[in-house]
Parts: structure tokens; C-alpha cells; sequence
């Protein structure tokens, strides 16, 4: 006699098995950051009128968590305003590297074809000092976290695109930069 499956047991779907296999690849620490910062269930974007708005309060309520994560592992790197739309967005990040702390601006815009499309971080002082970088100070994330992102839209938003695709270009490009001289004058 053969026993069905009940629903909940169920063979997980495509989608499902491509993100579990996509975070087998992060470190221990990533996945469990990732982990603590909610997924969002709106798709809106900035054209969307109330939908909108529903969105903006799912990405600060993911921003909050995220930041009260960071702020609890003392892992603070980060500083964010938005504009009364929720469309543009300001602020800080730094990375400490060699116990000294490098400090940039951060924007960015929300595009109108937001969740489907990331939006581009620009961390503008550093226009040209890097070729991981497009004009404009524009991180490069094509690689590495817009497939990432095609995979989870809409359920991702900034606090993941933060967590995902900042956090690691800075890791990554900040001890490059230091080692070739290039951003002593934002040592804090």
C-alpha cells in the first residue's frame, strides 16, 4: 500500500530549490543575516498608488529588522533616509578595514519597473576609483546579485539588496582600494 504525500509535504517548487541552492553558497553568517530579514509579499512599484505605500511599509519593517539585527551583533555599517515618495534614498555606509573606518555617501533611486528591476546603488565619491563600478559611482552587481534578485523578486527589497549586494562589493573592493592608496582621504 502507497501513501500519499499530504499537501504540506510536498516536493518543494522550482523557485524553492533554486533559492535553497543559491544560499548553500553563502557563509554561515550571511545566510543566517539573510534569514532574520523578512521577505516582502507586495509586488508594487512606485506607480502603484496604496499597493505602494504597502510596499514601503513591508521594505521599513524589513529595514528595522535588519538594522536592529546589525546593531545587536554590533555589525552596524549603515546609515539610510528615504524621500516622503520612498523613491529616492541617501545616507552613509562604511566599512572598517585594518581598524581604520572608510565612510562614503550612498543613493540610490527606485526604478518605476521596481520590485521586477533592482534599483543601482551609487556610492559617487568613488566614481573612477575602481573598475567594479559604473558612471556615476553605480556599483557593479550584475553579476552576482541581480540573477540572485531576477530569482527572488518581488520578495526581495533594499534591506536585501544591503545585506546582499553592498555588504559584499565592500568587503571585497574597500581592502583593494586601501591597498592602492586610493580612498585615504575617507578614513574616519
Amino acid at each position: 500500500v502507497r501513501a500519499s504525500l499530504p499537501v504540506s509535504a510536498a516536493r518543494p517548487t522550482p523557485r524553492v530549490r533554486a533559492r535553497a541552492r543559491a544560499m548553500e553558497t553563502w557563509d554561515s553568517t550571511t545566510l543566517a543575516t539573510v534569514k532574520k530579514i523578512p521577505l516582502l509579499t507586495h509586488k508594487a512599484g512606485p506607480r502603484d498608488g496604496d499597493a505602494w505605500v504597502a510596499r514601503l511599509k513591508e521594505e521599513y519593517q524589513a529595514l528595522i529588522g535588519y538594522v536592529t539585527s546589525n546593531k545587536a551583533n554590533d555589525n552596524d555599517w549603515f546609515t539610510i533616509v528615504s524621500d516622503k515618495t520612498g523613491t529616492k534614498w541617501s545616507g552613509k555606509c562604511w566599512y572598517v578595514h585594518e581598524l581604520i573606518r572608510y565612510e562614503f555617501d550612498l543613493q540610490f533611486e527606485i526604478p518605476i519597473t521596481y520590485p521586477a528591476t533592482p534599483f543601482e546603488i551609487e556610492l559617487p565619491e568613488l566614481d573612477g576609483k575602481t573598475a567594479k563600478m559604473y558612471r556615476g559611482g553605480k556599483v557593479c552587481l550584475t553579476i552576482h546579485f541581480k540573477p540572485l534578485w531576477a530569482k527572488n523578486a518581488p520578495h526581495f527589497g533594499v534591506a536585501h539588496a544591503l545585506c546582499l549586494g553592498l555588504a559584499p562589493w565592500l568587503a571585497a573592493e574597500v581592502p583593494s582600494l586601501v591597498e592602492r592608496g586610493v580612498i585615504d582621504a575617507f578614513a574616519k
